[in-house]
């Protein structure tokens, strides 16, 4: 039917809301199942995978209903245990008058991935700011470059 071919791993069902399942035209096998998509703007690009892919992500800023204003921020990913959240760290510097010197600081920020994204830790992400998500998460994954794995997750990285 045309639910094989949703991505099915919740509890309840999966679709997109934009989109209906149940049309008769969809149900033998030869035709696909339409998808939602759109483009954030900002200059940004919508992948390949939120376009030909079958995950639902209600979270996600290329096919579902969240959209991007204010910071966009860049940062290397420390931490992927949670499900569809990372973990960015982002360093800086910060000038003491007393000493004349710079010292070096950082923060870290939560920001929700969408699956249609694979990251690792040590890639260098570009995230954009959003409604709230979660109590912590405030940010989504636009962009994905691909980080040296040799480098260890606490260097220090001015972007």
């Amino acid at each position: 039917m045309a639910e094989a071919s949703l991505d099915q791993t919740e509890k309840s069902f999966q679709k997109q809301p934009s989109v209906f399942v149940g049309a008769k035209r969809f149900l033998n096998k030869k035709n696909k199942l339409p998808r939602y998509y759109h483009n954030i703007g900002l200059g940004f690009k919508t992948p390949k995978e939120a376009i030909e892919g079958s995950y639902v992500d209600k979270k996600c800023p290329f096919t579902g209903n969240v959209s991007i204003r204010g910071r966009i921020l860049k940062g290397v990913v420390v931490s992927t245990k949670m499900r569809r959240t990372v973990v960015i760290r982002r360093d800086y510097l910060r000038f003491v008058k007393k000493y004349r010197r710079f010292e070096k600081r950082h923060t870290t920020l939560s920001a929700h991935c969408s699956p249609c994204f694979r990251v690792k830790e040590g890639d260098v992400v570009t995230v954009g700011q959003c409604r709230p998500l979660a109590k912590t998460v405030r940010f989504n994954v636009l962009k994905v470059e691909e980080g040296s794995s040799s480098e260890a997750a606490k260097t220090f990285r001015v972007f």
